[in-house]
């Protein structure tokens, strides 16, 4: 009885299709934001007979996640004198509280698994990082080179560097005095940039950690269209699009230019699979035309 009900039948695999496909695509923006970028983590284990390094260090971990569906950035310290840790979240100046929320909620397992029972330890995410130290560890510069990636296509011609330099000295002059205050995100003839300092620095020190960046990210990475440089408090991040770089709209609240080659290779593998499925249904018609006219 039901194979003649053809109307229906082909409405719900419609509908079963959009929402799959749907589904499908909000997963990969989702990963987008919580992707692995690095892990830093201290040689040294907690000596934690009693428990309190680690009761302290969930404390700590749940005061973090908590406050991050409402802040991007927040400190926190858990325990007293020798037994205290500090830690602290930040989380990309473009991310809604929901996705910050989201983001932040994955890094203390991911510590967990990555590095253990440390006394210090920072993983970051593509939309977030979390760190934490126990009370007297070793300081490091502001500065300090933690990570960085290049990528592998080089620049022809004569223009790239003179565009670079000043799509860089546009991000400079906007994480000091940006609406967005420690946060920078623009496009600069076809130069794309990101930038953004810890919570804690005023806009003068941060742009001058985000120009240290700078400087770091033209020796390191030369003429590489593309690279992403974290020093301890700040980073930054620029793609070079010699034909311009790429509109499209997105449905995603992380919805930055940063990351349009890998938005636009979803959209084109989605308008392939809904053309897919599009000729699947009109088999599946055809083929049910057919018995109807049995």
């Amino acid at each position: 009885m039901g194979l003649f009900r053809k109307p229906s039948f082909l409405l719900s695999n419609t509908v079963f299709f959009i929402t799959v496909y749907g589904f499908l695509v909000t997963v990969i923006s989702a990963a987008d934001y919580t992707t692995l970028v690095f892990k830093g983590c201290a040689d040294q284990k907690f000596q934690d007979p009693s428990g309190i390094y680690a009761q302290n260090l969930k404390n700590l971990s749940d005061s973090l996640v908590s406050q991050s569906s409402q802040k991007i950035y927040f400190t926190a310290t858990s325990g007293d004198g020798q037994n205290a840790i500090m830690g602290l979240y930040q989380c990309r100046g473009d991310l809604s509280n929901d996705l910050c929320h989201a983001c932040v909620t994955k890094v203390p397992g991911l510590i967990d698994k990555l590095c253990g029972k440390v006394v210090a330890a920072r993983v970051q995410l593509s939309g977030c990082y979390l760190k934490y130290e126990v009370a007297g560890f070793k300081q490091v510069s502001e500065t300090e080179l933690l990570y960085k990636v290049c990528g592998s296509t080089k620049a022809s011609g004569t223009e790239f560097e003179g565009r670079r330099d000043a799509a860089f000295e546009t991000m400079v002059d906007g994480v000091r005095n940006g609406s967005k205050g420690l946060f920078y995100t623009g496009e600069n003839q076809s130069v794309f940039v990101l930038g953004q300092c810890e919570g804690d620095l005023s806009s003068g020190d941060c742009g001058d950690c985000v120009n240290t960046a700078v400087q770091s990210v033209k020796s390191e990475c030369g003429d590489s269209i593309s690279g992403q440089l974290y020093l301890n408090k700040c980073y930054l991040s620029y793609s070079y699009y010699p034909n311009g770089v790429p509109s499209i709209s997105s449905t995603s609240d992380v919805g930055t230019r940063q990351h349009t080659q890998r938005t636009v290779a979803i959209a084109v593998g989605g308008v392939a699979a809904l053309g897919f499925g599009v000729v699947c249904l009109m088999f599946v018609r055809s083929i049910f035309k057919k018995r109807l006219d049995y």
